[in-house]
């Protein structure tokens, strides 16, 4: 199993990143692909949850309205788009592979990761 997030980078407030994880090994046929971010000194953060039946979910209540998730089934790729970025969601967000199909009622398990790719939000 690998997940390879991409597309961070350092940004501005108020501006707009997309962010990208390709799964390989697993399916979203069976398994659901969540997103997952850690700031520095701070526990991780499950922010959404994507099924292969287009059911997507947002759990963290300061980024709502704001990020938004959409899915690549044939390329079994999810998408974060964070807009409105700001400061405080510096951080290293990571995807990973979920324990299900469908999407839980909390997202803090999972059962594989990738690398994660680094997002800075300068004021």
């Amino acid at each position: 199993v690998q997940l390879q997030a991409s597309g961070g980078g350092p940004v501005q407030a108020g501006e707009s990143l997309k962010l990208s994880c390709a799964a390989s090994g697993f399916t979203m046929d069976d398994y659901a692909i969540g997103w997952f971010r850690r700031a520095p000194g701070k526990a991780p953060e499950g922010i959404s949850c994507s099924s292969g039946s287009g059911d997507s979910t947002l759990y963290l209540d300061s980024v709502k309205g704001r990020f938004t998730t959409s899915t690549d089934k044939a390329k079994n790729t999810v998408y974060l788009q964070m807009d409105n970025l700001k400061p405080e969601d510096t951080a290293l967000y990571y995807c990973a592979q979920l324990p299900k199909y469908g999407c839980p009622e909390s997202l803090y398990e999972y059962l594989s990761w990738g690398q994660g790719t680094l997002v800075t939000v300068s004021s």
